[in-house]
């Protein structure tokens, strides 16, 4: 069997009649008699099965009793014009190869119709089901369209620390990395840890952005484009957030917030199209089986404009808008998603760029406008998800940089690298962030964060 090629299942699948084939996969479905018995069998390359046919003559029901749903086998055969409906082809098994067999009272996966919960708490085994064998390849297929996307325009893709010890985002709800014995860390006179004695000779935390060391290969590459692991230590266990999750971080030289936000909607609309166009089976399924409106949605995004009106105008829409909503709204608040939706599913019915938020609740490397009060920040706001990407222009000016960061209590002796690159040939340079576990969730249609990454990290979960 081993001499013969391997035909995966999406190739086996646009052959014509006749050819000998080789195929492997995991059963999903066995159903028959002693006379003749059809098995579905999946390789993970489509969501699409193939049919093998045993014949009785040849492979005896003793023959065929490792041959249950979930068992891994390898069928040599013939392409054949397939009888039944649902398929052009199927496969007259010729010989048999059982790799693995599937106890069929323990194995979990027997049935349909599993929980998107039960299925959390398999996660080993969860991406053998057809619903996460799709969301896994469009993960794959996202993710090789915005390295495509930012090569084919000249970007660099910059890879930024993972262990770092600043806080781009002021946040400080950061995972320690510490090689310190925690049961007797060395101490300072204060009775405070000396982190003096630790690895790197001071506290370092697992990062929350690229952004920050980004923008030093901005400033140097001209345009460059992160996309790594962040992570979050922020005791939150809403269907929106994860402990640790992907993003894409791009910043620009010479980009201005105009700039940055033509940028953000391209890309935008090229992932959701190049999703159309590469994934159009994973997407029906999910379609058809868990949001009837799911493929409907995607093609709104990519053929229309996006709005884009400013955070006060925005405000003042929500306020006369007569709805009630959860969290009052009013200038100088930060927008809860239920206001950001309002805005794209009620108002407006499009995507929406909001921008020039107010300095009070946005981070300090944001630009300042003439007004003292709003910096040049942009959010994309999308339908069923709220804010998709976040970014702003760059504050290059040095005295309101430090100015901003000492309004905000930070600490400019951790930043002066950061700092130093305003005292240096600064320019205007802008940048935003993607979470791609969010994009996800609107490509995919799931509803839960934890379902379109592999393995979720969150509160009190980290078994897989």
């Amino acid at each position: 069997m081993e001499n013969q090629i391997r035909v995966k299942v999406s190739e086996l699948l646009k052959m014509a009649p006749g050819s000998a084939i080789l195929v492997k996969g995991w059963v999903r479905t066995k159903r028959g008699n002693k006379n003749i018995t059809f098995v579905a069998l999946n390789d993970g390359s489509t969501v699409k099965n193939v049919q093998i046919v045993f014949d009785g003559n040849i492979f005896t029901e003793e023959m065929l009793k490792g041959v249950t749903t979930g068992a891994s086998i390898g069928v040599n055969g013939e392409l054949v014009a397939s009888l039944g409906s649902g398929q052009a082809v199927e496969v007259s098994a010729k010989s048999l190869e059982i790799y693995g067999t599937a106890d069929t009272e323990s194995y979990p996966l027997q049935k349909k119709g599993h929980s998107m919960e039960f299925l959390r708490e398999i996660g080993h085994l969860r991406p053998r089901t057809n619903t996460f064998g799709c969301i896994f390849r469009i993960r794959h297929a996202m993710s090789f369209a915005i390295h495509k996307y930012f090569n084919d325009r000249g970007f660099f893709n910059l890879h930024t620390p993972i262990i770092t010890a600043s806080d781009a985002e002021g946040a400080g709800a950061m995972f320690q990395v510490t090689t310190l014995d925690m049961n007797n860390p060395p101490r300072q006179e204060d009775g405070s840890i000396d982190y003096s004695q630790d690895f790197f000779g001071k506290s370092a935390n697992l990062t929350v952005s690229g952004q920050l060391e980004g923008e030093l290969g901005a400033l140097a590459l001209g345009e460059i484009y992160t996309f790594g692991p962040t992570f979050r230590a922020e005791n939150s266990n809403t269907p929106r957030h994860l402990s640790e999750f992907w993003m894409i971080e791009p910043e620009m030289a010479f980009y201005e917030i105009k700039d940055n936000m033509d940028l953000a909607e391209d890309f935008i609309k090229y992932l959701v199209n190049y999703a159309l166009e590469n994934c159009m089976d994973d997407l029906q399924f999910l379609n058809d089986m868990f949001d009837k409106e799911l493929i409907e949605r995607l093609k709104g995004v990519t053929g229309t404009d996006f709005v884009r009106l400013s955070y006060t105008e925005g405000v003042d829409i929500l306020i006369k808008s007569g709805q009630k909503f959860e969290f009052p709204v009013s200038w100088g608040t930060d927008l809860q998603s239920e206001h950001e939706r309002y805005l794209v599913e009620k108002h407006f019915k499009k995507p929406v760029i909001l921008t020039d938020y107010p300095k009070e609740i946005k981070a300090f490397y944001m630009k300042q406008n003439d007004d003292g009060k709003t910096v040049r920040a942009m959010d994309i706001l999308f339908p069923k998800i709220g804010e998709i990407i976040g970014g702003s222009q760059r504050e290059e000016s040095l005295e309101k940089l430090i100015t901003r960061v000492e309004e905000m209590g930070m600490d400019t002796k951790t930043l002066w690298w950061y700092i130093d690159t305003r005292k240096f040939g600064t320019v205007p340079h802008s940048g935003f962030g993607l979470g791609f576990e969010r994009l996800l969730l609107f490509v995919t249609g799931m509803a839960n964060i934890r379902d379109v990454i592999p393995f979720p990290r969150s509160p009190k979960n980290a078994e897989f």
